[in-house]
């Protein structure tokens, strides 16, 4: 498919790292991009590393250094990646000062490489303002996807975090909301919404097998993909554990070490490539979301992976994220009995005229459509003359 958006240069400073998240928003789009403009995709910089006393201090640490060795390639079909060396102490001016010269002398010397000059920069992460003016950018796009002084994977205070905020849409020529709870909420005059799609053929074609490891595990199942974190409702899901012994939920993603339910129905089965997740997903009868419900972080979320349940035609449980009120066929609860309630009916009752409505609600809702429109955005930006940053 083309793009209104062609010959140009893009550098993504993004929140996810490309080797070992799930596609984000960012990834499925610059894919696309690449085959048409040259795009460096620069991995997360990072949010600052947890307190030690974190149970995931050395997992993170041990995750970044293997980033760190890849430091930079290209995908196949898609945009360079680069992992660029810093210091991750963002509290401190001092590190920031050093961060600020590590990170120009890799981001420049990547873009010489990929022969980039005065490129469109998307900035997905609050730490990157330190940069952003010494990179000959024609124009600055500041993509907020999630409530950033909320997250605890790092320790960096919420005023420095805040302060960063500030700069970026200060500068930006366009800040563009993945959230519908941010963007609403937002006071900044130059916002943009850019909903959240879904790779729709991917999650809507139903594999030809089941993969192993979830085939010998009782049916039903509720499964669940994605990071497996602080925003998970432990209590939750060992109370319904108890209650409903019969039914096997499965986690498929990293788990945090913070993260501790030890149940005979309860199975954790590690990170799964992107390509192989519908093999799972045939085997799963109800696809949940039980995420806290009493923190910040989680209710500014705009998942993508409820999209791509949707996409499945699988019955959805999860708890009230505000993105999602108003989704048809998906169940909602906000306590341990609506939550069983709620798997209850859709277990007994679903039908096909609903899996339907699911489907048909995320139907035209595909990245090949974002990226079309986001492509027009930015070109009308460049046309309009925005001043170079």
């Amino acid at each position: 498919m083309e793009y209104s958006l062609k010959g140009e240069s893009i550098v993504c400073f993004a929140g996810e790292n490309w080797w070992y998240h799930h596609p984000h928003s960012k990834n499925h789009i610059l894919k696309r991009l690449s085959h048409q403009n040259r795009v460096l995709f620069v991995n997360s910089i990072g949010m600052g590393l947890p307190s030690i006393s974190n149970p995931d201090f050395f997992l993170k640490v041990r995750r970044k250094l293997k980033s760190y060795f890849r430091w930079f390639g290209k995908v196949p079909n898609g945009p360079y990646v680069l992992t660029p060396v810093s210091l991750p102490f963002y509290g401190s001016k001092l590190a920031r000062r050093i961060n600020r010269t590590l990170l120009l002398a890799q981001v420049r010397l990547a873009m010489l490489f990929c022969r980039i000059r005065r490129p469109v920069l998307w900035v997905c992460i609050p730490f990157a303002a330190d940069v952003v003016d010494g990179l000959g950018a024609k124009l600055l796009l500041y993509h907020v996807s999630d409530k950033y002084e909320a997250n605890e994977d790092g320790a960096i205070a919420r005023t420095v975090i805040q302060d960063f905020d500030r700069k970026l849409k200060d500068k930006s020529a366009l800040v563009m909301y993945s959230g519908r709870k941010l963007y609403e909420e937002s006071e900044v005059m130059h916002r943009y919404f850019l909903e959240q799609a879904v790779d729709f053929d991917h999650f809507a074609t139903e594999a030809n097998e089941t993969a192993p490891d979830i085939a010998i595990i009782p049916r039903p199942i509720l499964g669940y993909f994605g990071w497996i974190d602080y925003i998970m409702d432990v209590p939750l899901i060992e109370e319904v554990a108890r209650l409903r012994p019969d039914w096997h939920w499965v986690f498929i993603g990293r788990k945090s070490n913070l993260v501790q339910i030890s149940a005979a129905n309860v199975h954790f089965l590690g990170p799964k490539p992107y390509s192989e997740l519908p093999r799972y997903l045939r085997h799963i009868d109800i696809c949940v979301l039980p995420w806290r419900q009493d923190h910040e972080f989680t209710n500014y979320g705009s998942a993508i992976k409820v999209r791509e349940y949707l996409a499945s035609g699988k019955p959805v449980v999860m708890s009230p994220l505000y993105e999602y009120l108003k989704s048809p066929g998906i169940r909602t609860y906000r306590s341990a009995q609506e939550f069983i309630a709620a798997v209850e009916d859709a277990l007994s009752h679903d039908t096909p005229s609903q899996r339907d409505v699911r489907q048909n609600s995320v139907r035209n809702c595909t990245w090949d459509t974002r990226t079309q429109e986001l492509a027009g955005v930015i070109v009308s930006l460049l046309r309009n003359g925005n001043p170079a940053i």
